[in-house]
């Protein structure tokens, strides 16, 4: 299953996006921001 990160500081478009993107059959996972997405990308980058 492909993985997708979302970074966004607006919680409304990060979840519309994450219910858009896991009904398409992604795996996602959402940061609301770039601070605590960089370890995170950097330990299991997404595809």
């Amino acid at each position: 299953m492909t993985t997708l990160a979302l970074v966004d500081d607006d919680e409304n478009i990060v979840a519309s996006l994450k219910i858009f993107f896991e009904a398409e059959g992604y795996n996602v996972r959402t940061y609301h921001d770039g601070e605590a997405a960089l370890p995170a990308l950097t330990e299991t980058p997404p595809d």
